[in-house]
């Protein structure tokens, strides 16, 4: 599972016992998630994914971009994120204060976010596959993911809660 997290809230995270302790079980997760500390990028499969951060303001919100908007396959209601000046991400493993390398970090001025996470499919984009990397992206390739952060509204008080990102396709 990939997650976008603020760094500071898990300053006692040093070490795999206390990663254990603070992240192993979905209630715990979940804990994390209610406090606006973590956001899940969770599709529910093992893999390698791209992902981009963007965050706006309230006077200019970030928003997907054409190319994106088209390719979209579903977007998560929002989570709150509660930044304390930037946002990391990378695998759950990964979480912590001082995270390893390959973490991505993007800056988010301290305050309080609604973000919404967008699937994007990107190999339905003509072109986006290297052909010389048989499941690789190419050049230029739209990334697995796209995570938006624009401050929340005032009395905007349901936030998504849950560990699985997006809602599960009806049957």
């Amino acid at each position: 599972m990939l997650v976008l997290w603020d760094p500071q809230r898990f300053e006692k995270v040093v070490d795999y016992d206390t990663w254990e302790d603070e992240l192993l079980e979905d209630e715990d997760i979940v804990r994390h998630i209610q406090a606006g500390a973590l956001v899940p990028l969770n599709v529910g499969a093992d893999g390698s994914f791209a992902v981009l951060v963007r965050s706006g303001t309230a006077a200019a919100p970030a928003a997907l971009t054409d190319r994106e908007t088209a390719h979209q396959l579903v977007a998560s209601q929002p989570y709150l994120f509660v930044s304390r000046g930037r946002a990391l991400v990378g695998g759950i493993e990964d979480v912590s204060a001082d995270p390893s390398d390959g973490v991505i970090e993007h800056p988010v001025p301290e305050g309080r976010y609604a973000a919404v996470v967008h699937l994007i499919d990107r190999q339905a984009e003509v072109d986006s596959q290297d052909r010389d990397a048989v499941g690789h992206p190419g050049p230029g390739a739209l990334p697995d993911f796209v995570v938006l952060i624009n401050p929340a509204q005032p009395g905007q008080g349901t936030f998504r809660t849950a560990v699985n990102t997006f809602e599960a396709p009806n049957d």
